[in-house]
């Protein structure tokens, strides 16, 4: 990726160029950057050289960049706001935004967004609903609470993280609005503008979109079919320096791995050996049948493990937990203050009354069997093509047939009725982007609905972009 140095070498050969000297020297300036950015030399989301910069290095008056940066505005490849100074545009593709709720457009089966794949969650919290007044801690509703959360709600988190084979304890726990809330408050808490954080070179969304917006630089690790090669990791520390080690542990976001038992134990190792903080974001670990040891249990002294009742349960329900080391507790729970002082009271008690219960289990249960389902639907619909998924994963990655760019094959599927989200959504590397898309089999309100989406997709897939 193309440094600020490196640009300014670039923009200053382009205009030069014998071709672009009749042009107004805004013009040629706008015209160099744009090349730059087209080209995918220049970072999404990455910080362009200031005003200052530009006018010194290229010899030209402030009054040309800011032409050129109008210039480059309305053509909507950068972003230029008071006090951040300007930046790459995040997407040229709408397709690839970072969504956080369904399409509604009629006419569309919108497999884009990961969310349960029943309505077993509404049915439950009509029955819970009425119990909950008669709820000892029910008088606490109006009133504030600790920043961490009540402590009876961590308590049962404590109690929920111990069913998933997680060693957790109260104490440690930081209740939050949801993982990416989790996510959020950790980062605000461990990093600050400018220092590095590893993670896979095609990782979940939501992660590149805070580290942009935190000015923290996110760092792309190679990866194999059991996830992040820890070579790789060892190289990018010597290079980078990092703060910390960002992983999904299980049925990675967009990828669909798991990481093996020895790659955990390899990647806590490097941690440990390297003085990184590992970030491990495990949602998808109550879906599995049988989930293998969580790297805070192996590194808790380094591990800061963030999880919701969000894939599991609902999202709706907007409860996170951050399991951290004793001294980054304090910090994590003051970054919550700052945002909202303390979860909400009724969605703590909603959570604890369905882990108390048992019913929080009984709808873990209740998702795992449907999702056991979808995967024979997406075997019959897509066996032939080459998908990685697992038994009781919410979403697959399907790799395309060699004659489908991501975009192309994404913007067909809508035509047919069909959303999805192309590789690219997920990639750090925009010079190398995975031929790959990514299909929420969860998303679909209906196995009937699931089957007609993957059977366009399927059909797409091998027609190749010429076919009728």
């Amino acid at each position: 990726m193309t440094t600020n140095s490196n640009l300014l070498v670039a923009v200053k050969e382009y205009m030069e160029q014998p071709g672009v000297l009749n042009l107004p020297m805004y013009q040629r300036l706008a015209n160099a950057l744009a090349d730059e950015i087209m080209q995918g030399r220049v970072e999404p989301g990455g910080r362009l050289p200031t005003h200052r910069e530009l006018a010194g290095n290229l010899d030209v008056n402030i009054t040309t960049i800011t032409k050129a940066m109008a210039l480059l505005q309305e053509a909507k490849l950068v972003d230029t706001r008071p006090g951040r100074g300007t930046r790459v545009a995040l997407h040229q593709q709408p397709e690839t935004q970072f969504q956080s709720a369904p399409r509604n457009d009629p006419g569309v089966i919108d497999l884009s967004v990961n969310r349960p794949a029943t309505d077993a969650y509404n049915h439950m919290l009509a029955a819970v609903l009425p119990e909950l007044s008669r709820d000892p801690r029910f008088a606490s509703m109006q009133d504030y609470h600790p920043s961490e959360g009540p402590e009876w709600a961590r308590q049962a988190m404590a109690s929920w993280l111990r069913q998933q084979g997680v060693n957790a304890h109260a104490d440690r726990i930081v209740l939050c609005e949801g993982a990416q809330h989790g996510l959020s408050i950790t980062l605000r808490s461990i990093a600050e503008a400018g220092d590095t954080i590893l993670t896979d070179e095609v990782t979940y969304q939501g992660i590149s979109a805070l580290c942009k917006m935190l000015d923290i630089h996110l760092v792309g690790i190679e990866t194999d079919q059991d996830g992040m090669r820890p070579a790789a990791v060892r190289r990018a520390c010597k290079k980078h320096r990092p703060r910390a080690l960002f992983v999904v542990s299980s049925i990675q976001n967009p990828t669909a791995v798991t990481l093996t038992l020895e790659r955990r134990r390899e990647l806590a190792a490097i941690a440990e050996e390297q003085q990184l903080l590992l970030i491990e974001d495990d949602v998808y670990k109550p879906l599995l049948d049988a989930s293998t040891q969580p790297i805070v249990n192996l590194l808790p002294e380094r591990t800061i493990y963030v999880s919701s009742l969000s894939k599991c349960i609902a999202p709706g329900l907007r409860m996170g937990f951050v399991l951290a080391p004793p001294d980054l507790v304090a910090d994590i729970g003051t970054s919550l203050r700052v945002d909202c002082w303390s979860v909400p009271a009724m969605s703590a008690l909603i959570a604890t009354h369905l882990i108390e219960s048992g019913r929080a289990q009984d709808l873990v249960v209740v998702q795992r069997e449907e999702l056991r389902a979808r995967q024979r639907i997406l075997a019959t619909c897509c066996g032939d093509l080459q998908v990685r998924s697992g038994a009781t994963a919410p979403h697959a990655w399907l790799t395309l047939p060699e004659a489908w760019h991501g975009h192309d094959f994404v913007g067909r599927c809508l035509e047919q009725g069909v959303a999805i989200l192309p590789g690219s959504a997920f990639s750090l590397n925009p010079a190398s982007q995975p031929h790959a898309v990514r299909i929420n089999l969860s998303a679909a309100p209906t196995r009937e609905k699931l089957a007609t989406a993957l059977t366009v997709i399927a059909r797409l897939a091998h027609q190749g972009p010429h076919g009728s």
